[in-house]
């Protein structure tokens, strides 16, 4: 979903329909390379606030890396897998228009697979309050590298409404942050006969398909990977990740009060104290 207007109801409900098929998703859905995920945050270990965290794909990545992590995630089933796979990440219901978190908070705002379904002109805002100054918006998306004739004709069968990066335009043009950079990176996912179909199952289209739709595309599927699969031995998927960064603006005026006894909100420490950075986070 691409130069998308203000989100509309039909926005909404795709946005929102990933929780009845969140564990096709986890299963189906690629990781995110190491290096990807270095460079989107940058540097030393960070205070990162992950947005539409969905299952965990790139939070399980942050974490390891030694960041500290807080995940929001709309959808209530997506975000129980995800504490399911990284128990140790603070996590809260929430979306990106309203964030859970004071003013300058965080270093690093990523999101992965799903600034395309924000809506830019309130979630921008809400990202540059949190950032603290010289912080950034990181954004990430795993897209099937269809320059190769046989992954070209997946997409057409999948489906491509959950790859498309130019939403990344909103920050460019956005007067809240600086040069947006722009890295990628090659991977590859192994699937076999079973995960490609979860693969199916994990996209927006398929979740809002009835019944006998949904039959029909597996069955496409299927015999997509019986004409290109491997048998047993699968298939190897190459992606190119996508990555993009920039600096919030910085605004006028003090930062947050250090006096204050006990500010109100939820409320980000420096990243030493692991056992509660973010108040509102429980």
């Amino acid at each position: 979903m691409t130069d998308q207007q203000p989100e509309s109801p039909a926005t909404v409900d795709r946005a929102r329909s990933f929780g009845p098929v969140a564990d096709a998703y986890d299963r189906g859905r690629p990781t995110y390379p190491a290096e990807a995920a270095a460079w989107l945050v940058g540097g030393e270990a960070k205070v990162v606030l992950e947005l539409a965290a969905g299952t965990g794909k790139l939070t399980r990545e942050l974490v390891d890396q030694g960041h500290a992590v807080f995940a929001t995630e709309p959808d209530e089933e997506m975000l129980a897998v995800l504490r399911e796979r990284v128990p140790e990440v603070s996590t809260k219901v929430a979306t990106a228009e309203e964030i859970p978190a004071n003013d300058r908070s965080v270093d690093v705002v990523v999101v992965a697979q799903a600034f395309h379904w924000f809506d830019p002109e309130r979630a921008l805002p809400e990202i540059a309050r949190v950032l603290k100054p010289g912080g950034h918006l990181a954004l990430v998306w795993n897209s099937r590298d269809e320059r190769i004739p046989w992954v070209r004709r997946m997409g057409d069968i999948l489906g491509r409404q959950d790859l498309d990066t130019s939403s990344s335009e909103h920050v460019v043009h956005s007067d809240l942050f600086g040069f947006v950079e722009e890295q990628s990176f090659k991977h590859w996912q192994e699937i076999d006969r079973e995960s490609i179909l979860d693969m199916a199952r994990s996209r927006s289209s398929f979740a809002v398909m009835d019944e006998d739709a949904r039959a029909a595309h597996l069955a496409d599927v299927l015999a997509f990977y019986d004409d290109y699969g491997r048998g047993m031995d699968g298939m190897r998927v190459p992606y190119r990740t996508r990555c993009y960064r920039a600096v919030v603006v910085d605004r006028d005026g003090p930062g947050p009060a250090t006096d204050d006894p006990e500010p109100e909100g939820p409320v980000v420490s420096d990243g030493t104290d692991t056992d509660m950075l973010l108040i509102d986070f429980r």
